[in-house]
C-alpha cells in the first residue's frame, strides 16, 4: 500500500505511524460528535462547541507529531519541529478540559478555570518555542497542569461515576506515558521503545477522555 510504504521512508516509522492513528480517530471524533449531539439531543450547544474543541485539540496534537517524526530535513528544521510537538501537549491539556469544565462545572468556575488553563497553555507554548526547558521540567509541568483538578474537587460530586473512573483512567494513562517519556524507559525493542511506549499511552489517554464526552457530555 502507498501509505505504508511512505510511512516506512519517515524518520521515525512507528512513532508516525502510532500518532497517525490519532489523527485518524481525532478525524473521527469530530463528525461523530456533532452526529451523537442532534441524535442523543443532549439541547446544550456549549457541549458539542466543547467537545468539538477538544477533538481540534487532540487533532492539532497528533497532526503536529506524525509531522514531526516523519519528516526528513536539517537539524534546525527537525528541532523546529519538535518545539511545536511538544508545544502541543499543552493544547492537548487545555482541550481536554474544556469540555469537562464546561459539562460538570458551575459556569462561572468552568469559564475561570478553563481561561487560567488556557493562558498556562498559551504561556507554555511560548516558553517551548522560543526557549529551552530540561525534559524534566517539561514534564513536571505537563503533569502539574494535567491533575490541576485536585485544586478544585469539589464539583467532582456532580459527575457521575462512570465519567470519575474515565476521567482518572485517562489521567493515569497520560501519567504514565509521561513518566516514561521523562524517564526514557523501558526500551522494549529497537523499532518501539521508550518515546513509542509514551505515544501508545498518550492514545489511550485521548481515547479514555473522549469516551467521557461522548457518553456523559453529548
Amino acid at each position: 500500500m502507498l501509505w505504508y510504504h511512505s510511512f516506512q521512508s519517515a524518520r521515525e516509522p512507528m512513532s508516525s505511524y502510532t500518532h497517525f492513528l490519532g489523527v485518524l480517530l481525532s478525524l473521527i471524533g469530530l463528525p461523530l460528535s456533532v452526529l451523537l449531539y442532534f441524535v442523543k439531543g443532549s439541547g446544550d450547544p456549549l457541549h458539542l462547541l466543547a467537545a468539538l474543541i477538544f477533538c481540534c485539540s487532540t487533532l492539532a496534537l497528533y497532526t503536529t507529531s506524525c509531522v514531526y517524526h516523519f519528516s526528513q530535513g536539517t537539524p534546525a528544521h527537525i528541532n523546529h519541529l519538535r518545539k511545536l510537538d511538544h508545544a502541543m501537549i499543552y493544547v492537548l491539556i487545555a482541550g481536554s478540559y474544556t469540555p469537562m469544565l464546561m459539562s460538570f462545572y458551575p459556569k462561572k468556575e468552568a469559564l475561570v478555570f478553563s481561561l487560567i488553563l488556557w493562558i498556562v497553555a498559551a504561556v507554555g507554548i511560548g516558553v517551548k518555542v522560543f526557549w529551552f526547558l530540561p525534559r524534566w521540567v517539561s514534564t513536571a509541568i505537563y503533569l502539574l497542569m494535567g491533575w490541576s483538578i485536585l485544586f478544585d474537587l469539589g464539583p467532582l460530586t456532580r459527575i457521575p461515576t462512570g465519567a470519575i473512573v474515565l476521567l482518572a483512567a485517562g489521567g493515569v494513562s497520560y501519567t504514565i506515558g509521561g513518566v516514561i517519556y521523562g524517564l526514557k524507559k523501558p526500551d522494549l525493542f529497537r523499532a518501539f521503545g521508550f518515546h513509542e511506549l509514551f505515544h501508545c499511552f498518550v492514545l489511550l489517554g485521548s481515547l479514555l477522555h473522549y469516551l467521557v464526552v461522548a457518553i456523559y457530555i453529548l
